[in-house]
Parts: structure tokens; sequence; C-alpha cells
């Protein structure tokens, strides 16, 4: 997989790239990451990418010139043609698991940062989707392109141990059960007795019954898609009611 990110700021990414999961997958050949520096596609001695918006307002706005060059020099330089270009913006699509998934299928992945105030609204018409990290501005697409990377390259097969990605929160619509390790006892705090017992049988159905336990206290929202969507199975019903009696 190749994923290229056009950035004002491509030294942002410099201690990124270097985190253990994103280094060994870089290492192992399972993904490449490319840094286009938008400022290289600016004109004159300045290398302006940014002006202030028509019709007046606060703040400055990406020109749409360098953004639009660097995107097209990424597309020619693509071996397949196959390229999926995604904006980082606030007013994208919430990201989620889902999505990330979709993205690891790609061969190709364009992650476009944005900054100041926005972007020259012309640029979305050469761009396939947007997605956005949540209700809130950062300064710019740095740090959601940063997560989507690590979303992404972590399902890359051979990225992780294949079962370090199957039971996490959001893989099956459920957030993950409570996890312990050493010690046994801290400062009055136990490891639940069932995780000891070492009836696997039991494990499992306390563990799913603690998934839905947090789901139904933080995120019913979830928990009301989980049992729309008819994934809800008769032991997980059943596990639902013992919590409910349980008050």
């Amino acid at each position: 997989m190749n994923i290229s990110v056009l950035t004002i700021f491509p030294e942002s990414f410099e201690s990124f790239l270097q985190t253990p999961v994103v280094a060994r997958a870089i290492d192992k050949g399972l993904v490449t990451i490319d840094l286009v520096d938008i400022k290289d596609f600016a004109h004159g001695s300045f290398r302006h990418i940014d002006d202030s918006p028509f019709g007046g307002g606060a703040g400055m706005v990406m020109r749409c010139q360098p953004v639009l060059d660097a995107l097209k020099h990424v597309k020619e330089q693509a071996p397949s043609g196959d390229v999926r270009t995604v904006a980082m913006t606030p007013a994208g699509t919430p990201y989620d698991q889902k999505t990330a998934r979709r993205f690891a299928e790609l061969p190709h992945l364009v992650l476009l940062c944005g900054h100041y105030e926005g972007m020259d609204a012309r640029i979305f018409g050469s761009i396939d989707e947007e997605v956005s990290m949540g209700d809130y501005i950062l300064t710019g697409g740095e740090l959601p392109a940063m997560t989507v990377i690590d979303s992404v390259v972590r399902l890359l097969p051979g990225a992780l141990r294949g079962a370090s990605t199957e039971e996490e929160s959001f893989e099956d619509g459920l957030l993950e059960y409570p996890q312990y390790t050493q010690p046994r006892d801290y400062d009055g705090m136990s490891v639940p007795d069932v995780l000891l017992s070492g009836d696997h049988g039991r494990i499992r159905r306390y563990r799913r019954k603690e998934a839905l336990r947090l789901t139904k206290e933080r995120r019913p929202d979830l928990l009301e898609r989980y049992i729309a969507e008819g994934k809800l199975t008769e032991e997980e019903a059943g596990l639902l009611k013992e919590l409910e009696e349980e008050g």
C-alpha cells in the first residue's frame, strides 16, 4: 500500500513515522508513506500558499493552485493510477473503524491536510471524499492524517500479530472489555477471579458481558446500532438481561 500526504508541514511527521507500528510496517515493505510539500508547488519566490478570502472575513484560506498542482503531481506519479483522495476537514464524514478498514484495502491513499481558516472550495472538486475526526477544530489536518495512517497501517496484514485487532473496540461494533495484567493485587485493587480461573468458557463470557456493560454505559448509541443491525446473539441478549437485573 502507498500513502501520500499533502501538507505544508512535512516536518511534523518525522517523529510519527518512527513510531513502532508504522516504522515496522515501512521496514517490512507493507506500506510506503510519501510526504508531499504543497509549498513546492506554489509559484513565485515567496511561495504563497494562502491568501485572504474573497468577500472578506477573518484569517487566511489555502489557495487552490498549489494544492491542485500537488494533487495532480501525485496522481501522475501513481503507478496504477488507482488513487483515492481524502481531505481532512471538519465538514467531512465522521471517521470510524469501518472507514479505516475500507482505506486499508486501497492500493494508494492520498491524504490532504488543510490549514488556516480552510481551503479554497474549488479544491474539493478534485477530492473523492472528506473525513472529520470529530466535532472540534484543530490548527491543521496533520494530526488527523496521522490518526488515519496509524489506524490504517495497523490493519495491514503483518503489521501486528493476527489476533491483536480482532477484539479491539469498534471492531465488532462494541467497546472492548477491560484488561488486566501483573500484579494480581495492587493497593487493594484485585484482578477479577474469573480471569485467574483458567476456565476459558467463563472468561470469554465474562469479557463479552463487560464489553456489553461498557458499551451500554458509555456508548449506548453503538449498542442501539449493534442491535438494529441484527448482530446481537441469543447469548448476548441473555447477558444484557443480566445487566438490567443487576441494575
